[in-house]
Order: structure tokens, then C-alpha cells, then sequence
């Protein structure tokens, strides 16, 4: 079942060309759109199914600079630079608010964690800091003095999923870019070596530049053009609920549990330590550069085997640009949510917190996070492959980082001064022999 999302009404037709050609209309790809359309670029974003409709609304909501790989630091601080002004500058809602967000420590073990990473956060002037019993108390009322601390950004936020993805594409209407909904880009021509036209279901688009932000399908597309993305899928159960009153603004991530306080007065209720991983032939082709990830993470992820594998061993990469592909045949990815772990979830937090206790689920869904295996996202140009570029691989925390991702691959696409330094994203890590490591963030 498909959470809350914001309508956004599609521009009625299909230009013949463009400056540059978005696929994905998650928070990633329009924030790109947003970002060349400021800088005077026409700019098309086409999206197979609607706007926001798979991970980018599907997501816990936070906006957080803690508990990061340290590459992606210098990126989340100009991300949350922008989300606090964005609002302001397209005005429209996405439910920004900067109220902290914490992870609690159940052991003495988790805070000397937690502890480690607060001396990344200096080196970047960051405000994370630890904090004492009482000070949990003072964020996180109720919660009885069970925890020995907690790792504590203050000028960490949150926002709206079903809100901030739809602003952002009005936003890009509003500057002349085209949003095009139900519209599948099947692939990509080229002439002498440079990409020179995307194909979509509706027709061609000629244009220089293409910018794949397809989340979950990335991999996918850019296999039918010979393209090797390392990229896996897990799947994160999440539900709302009505709205309740707890005490608790703060986002809260505790053992097996978390939380995030919703502008509709209710909270969003996710694990946090428990996601389905579904096995595919991918599985095995992957399992190479996958294997330190798997090591890592093995308490966390649930292996199952079952439908998703004989859909994708089904799955062809090699369609004619004539024919229907698979992301017309699935517009949006919309997996069931998994019970258990959801009831484990709950279970675990009015354990922590009485004050859920007659908090009542208003709606649960899922969604397929998209997965390198350093857990860091690849936001780069493609060698070889001029004018194509990706950005995607965002392992579950793209939402937070989509704006100032969004303001990076602008910045590539158009040939300026890179906000940040490119280069712990660049897609060439993964075929140039970098020792690929996830980094084990708190």
C-alpha cells in the first residue's frame, strides 16, 4: 500500500529536445532538475510512474548529518543548508523542521560507538555530541532511564517524503522545466561516441545529457547499455500512525526501533535494525563485491527466496527501443510490508516508550532501497560515456542527502565549480581497483 503522496500535475507533452533529460522523479532526480533549471537550463525529467511515488515518499523522513560514512559529510552539510531555506525560496511545503535527531545507547558498548564517531564530527565543526541519561530524559520524556546515553545532533531535521519530492517538481514547472509522469525512458542513442537522444515510450528527445536517478532501477537501465552498476535492492517495512501525542520531537533511533514525529500529528514507526533481502540472480553475480557489506550487515537483513527471484531471472535487458520494457510494465515498485517486522518494531518501542502504548497504525507500506556495496551513492559522469550520468546507489539514506546531491550532479551536468569534492562518489570506484569497504557507521 502506497503512503501518502502529493499530486503533481505532468506537463501535457514531450519536447523533441532538451538541455538535459532526468529519469526517476525521486527526491534525487528532481532536486537535479531543480538545480539545472535555477542555472537556465531546459531541463525534462521523465518518470515512469508519478513523482515520489517509490522510495523517495517511503523513507523514515530524517535529515541527518550523524552516524554517516565521512565521505559523504562535506555533501549532507550543504544538503541541510538547503533544505532549511528551501521552503523560503519555492515556496511550498515540505515539512522541513531542524529538531535533532538522536540514537540511543541501550549498552556502554553502543556509546563508546557512538563516541568514535563524534570525532568525525569535529573534524567538520559539526554540533553532534553525546549526551547523559537526564539529557535523553530532557529529548525523549518517558523513556524511564533505561539508556546509558545517546549520540545527539541538534541541527539534524526532518521532513515530509510525500511532500518534498512533489514541491521540488512544481518548483521545476514553475522555472520552465517539463515533469513528465508515466513516461518510461527505454534508453539512450549516441553519435560519434556522445550521447545525442533519450528514447521514451512517447518519443525522442534530443539532448547532450542524461542523468540516471533511477533508484532501484538503475541497474537495470543501464544494463541494457552494457553498463555494470554494482547495485542490490533490500527491502524497509515502515508504518504511520494516527495522530498522538508522545512528548517526542526529536527523531529517535533506538535498539530495533525509530521513530519520526509527522506534520499530520502522528509519528513514522520503522525497525531500524531489520530489512528483507530478496535473492536474485544479481545475488550471485554481485556477491563478490557484496560479500564485506553482507559480513556487516548480516544481523539485519532477512534472506527469503521467492517470487522477486523468478521475476528477475525473467527479467530481459536487451529490449528494442520499439517495445515495452519493464518500467512500463511495473510503474510503481510497491512491495508488501513485512508484519513481523513491523510488529517487532512497535514492540520494542512502547517497551521503551509507554507513551505509544495506545498509539494505533493508521497505514504500513514498503520500500526497495537501492544498495552499493560501500553503501555510498555514485553521483558522477560515466567514463567512456560522455553525457551520461548517474546518480543513484543512496543505500537508504538518499533522502536527507537528496538536495545537496541534487545540487552536485547540477553542477557536473553543467560543467561548474562542484559544490563539494566529487570524488568519494565517482561511479569509476567500482571497476578501477578502489578497495571497496563499507564503512561501519553507528
Amino acid at each position: 500500500m502506497s503512503p501518502p503522496v502529493d499530486p503533481v500535475t505532468p506537463n501535457p507533452d514531450q519536447p523533441k529536445q532538451a538541455d538535459a533529460v532526468i529519469v526517476g522523479g525521486g527526491i534525487v532526480g528532481v532536486s537535479t532538475a531543480y538545480f539545472l533549471a535555477k542555472r537556465g537550463l531546459h531541463v525534462v525529467l521523465c518518470e515512469k510512474g508519478r513523482i515520489g511515488g517509490e522510495q523517495s515518499s517511503r523513507n523514515w523522513g530524517y535529515c541527518r548529518q550523524q552516524g554517516r560514512d565521512p565521505g559523504e559529510l562535506p555533501l549532507i552539510i550543504e544538503s541541510l543548508r538547503i533544505w532549511r531555506g528551501i521552503e523560503q525560496e519555492i515556496d511550498d511545503e515540505v515539512g522541513f523542521r531542524q529538531a535533532g535527531v538522536a540514537y540511543l545507547a541501550g549498552t556502554e558498548e553502543d556509546l563508546a560507538g557512538y563516541e568514535q564517531w563524534v570525532e568525525y564530527a569535529k573534524q567538520y565543526q559539526l554540533d553532534t555530541r553525546l549526551l547523559s541519561p537526564s539529557e535523553v530524559e530532557g529529548i525523549a520524556p518517558g523513556g524511564g532511564g533505561k539508556w546509558k546515553g545517546a549520540l545527539y545532533t541538534e541541527s539534524d531535521g526532518r521532513a515530509e517524503p510525500g511532500k518534498a519530492a512533489p514541491a521540488l517538481a512544481r518548483a521545476v514547472q514553475r522555472l520552465g522545466g517539463v515533469i513528465l509522469t508515466d513516461c518510461a525512458v527505454r534508453g539512450f542513442e549516441t553519435e560519434a561516441g556522445r550521447l545525442s537522444s533519450v528514447i521514451t515510450e512517447k518519443g525522442v528527445i534530443k539532448t547532450q545529457a542524461l542523468v540516471v536517478a533511477g533508484g532501484a532501477w538503475s541497474r537495470l537501465f543501464l544494463r541494457r547499455h552494457g553498463i555494470d552498476l554494482p547495485q542490490q535492492t533490500v527491502v524497509s517495512s515502515v508504518l504511520r500512525t494516527k495522530p498522538h501525542e508522545a512528548g517526542i520531537e526529536t527523531s529517535i533511533s533506538g535498539p530495533n526501533f525509530a521513530i519520526r514525529r509527522r506534520l499530520d500529528g502522528g509519528y513514522t514507526v520503522a525497525h531500524g535494525g531489520a530489512s528483507n533481502y530478496d535473492l536474485t540472480p544479481d545475488s550471485f553475480r554481485l556477491m563478490k563485491a557484496f560479500w564485506p557489506a553482507y559480513r556487516m550487515e548480516k544481523k539485519s537483513i532477512r534472506f527469503r527466496i521467492g517470487q522477486r527471484f523468478f521475476e528477475a531471472l525473467g527479467q530481459t535487458a536487451d529490449w528494442r527501443m520499439d517495445m515495452e520494457t519493464p518500467f512500463e510494465k511495473k510503474r510503481i515498485w510497491d512491495p508488501a510490508p513485512s508484519k513481523s517486522i513491523l510488529d517487532e518494531a512497535v514492540r520494542n518501542l512502547k517497551a521503551a516508550f509507554p507513551a505509544f502504548d495506545g498509539a494505533e497504525v493508521a497505514q504500513s507500506w514498503a520500500g526497495a532501497i537501492d544498495v552499493t556495496p560501500d553503501a555510498v551513492p555514485a553521483i558522477s559522469d560515466v567514463e567512456g560515456r560522455p553525457g551520461l550520468f548517474v546518480a543513484t546507489g543512496f543505500s537508504g539514506h538518499g533522502f536527507g542527502i537528496g538536495p545537496g546531491a541534487g545540487r552536485l550532479m547540477a553542477d557536473l551536468v553543467a560543467g561548474g565549480q562542484p559544490c563539494v569534492d566529487p570524488a568519494p562518489f565517482r561511479f569509476s570506484r567500482f571497476h578501477d581497483g578502489t578497495k571497496i569497504r563499507p564503512f561501519a557507521a553507528t
